[in-house]
């Protein structure tokens, strides 16, 4: 398989869903606020000819608001017409860093997702399906709509919000739990949660190349005041050493619920002197991307894990078991797990199969 070279950066696309009134535009408009100094891109799609949605939001992200107006994102435009809207917030010159499509409360998530692994823009990657719940009403949501246990099913995050106002709260984030498929679950109130779940918040410092691993490391500390914790938990993991591709691809597909993302750069040593793999993972979703090696980089593998429950000391150790204890042989067939996910640039995105995290390559 090609090695396809991908200087060009990639900005993830995160889609927001949930039934009315479960807070999504809430929840974008916190993110709007707590950025970080990232310029984020939206995409609001409302029910209705008056589009409150996007007059909520319009006022804090000027022309980088894309309004679709009048009816469901998933029914109203096909992917060719979606890659028009994402176009305009993706070029070069609008800066942003990351897109989040607020969807209608009617719109189906599946099918959002899977007009997304179908563009074929190549300035954007999946960036996540955040499903956000009403605690307060989850009982009598899931009478109304029962579908909702199939879109939890699908979601790489779930926001459980307004647990201030559940009278059980932790009952409901059991059941929640429960009806999830390895998605990270996270309590919330107002619709706050920390950004660095769903996109790199701009370092203030001068960023050097695609990920600063310094940066990426300093939402630990962060108080949030007036609001529920995220609960998050995070981890760091660096290694001299290259990794073995086998061992990392067996750590990748036994990766447990709860972790949500995964980023950064890893080495695979003799298996390919010539490129870092920057490895993109979200929910189920994962991807690599083959760039060389900068002239003066050191090379290391830099990884950082995100996600809500984890154990990182034994995530930190299973990874520290993917190093390679003979980095100078590499068998021929050794990388062939990790090129099933690095996307050839002339593949159209369609063959992603029946699941719609799964990878297109």
């Amino acid at each position: 398989m090609s090695q396809p070279s991908h200087g060009l950066r990639q900005i993830p696309v995160v889609v927001i869903a949930g039934f009315l009134g479960s807070g999504k535009t809430t929840l974008l408009n916190h993110l709007l606020h707590r950025s970080g100094g990232s310029r984020i891109g939206a995409i609001v799609n409302d029910f209705g000819a008056i589009e409150i949605d996007a007059m909520a939001v319009a006022g804090a992200l000027g022309d980088s608001t894309v309004s679709l107006g009048n009816g469901c994102l998933c029914c109203a435009v096909d992917a060719s017409e979606l890659d028009v809207y994402l176009e305009r917030l993706a070029r070069p010159a609008a800066g942003i860093d990351v897109i989040v499509i607020e969807a209608s409360g009617l719109a189906e998530p599946e099918e959002l997702v899977r007009m997304l692994l179908a563009s074929e823009h190549p300035g954007i990657v999946y960036g996540g399906l955040v499903e956000v719940v009403d605690a307060a009403e989850f009982d009598d949501t899931r009478a109304k709509h029962p579908e909702i246990d199939r879109h939890l099913g699908l979601a790489d995050l779930v926001v459980v919000n307004k647990l201030d106002r559940a009278a059980d709260g932790e009952r409901v984030l059991g059941l929640v739990r429960s009806l999830v498929d390895r998605a990270a679950v996270v309590p919330a109130a107002y619709g706050r949660i920390d950004p660095e779940f769903l996109f790199d918040c701009r370092p203030s410092e001068e960023r050097i190349g695609q990920l600063s691993f310094d940066d990426l490391h300093h939402h630990g500390d962060e108080t949030h005041d007036g609001h529920l914790h995220a609960a998050y938990e995070s981890l760091s993991f660096a290694a001299e050493a290259p990794l073995d591709p086998r061992r990392l691809m067996r750590f990748l597909d036994s990766r447990p619920e709860g972790l949500y993302r995964i980023k950064g750069y890893v080495d695979f040593g003799a298996y390919d002197v010539r490129n870092r793999y920057a490895v993109h993972a979200v929910g189920r979703f994962l991807r690599f991307y083959p760039e060389p090696w900068p002239a003066e980089a050191e090379r290391l593998t830099q990884l950082v894990l995100i996600g809500s429950g984890i154990d990182a000391p034994a995530l930190g150790k299973e990874l520290e078991a993917c190093t390679s204890d003979a980095p100078h042989t590499a068998d021929e067939h050794g990388m062939w797990g990790v090129l099933r996910y690095v996307q050839d640039p002339e593949d159209d995105g369609q063959g992603a199969g029946e699941d719609p995290r799964a990878p297109a390559f």
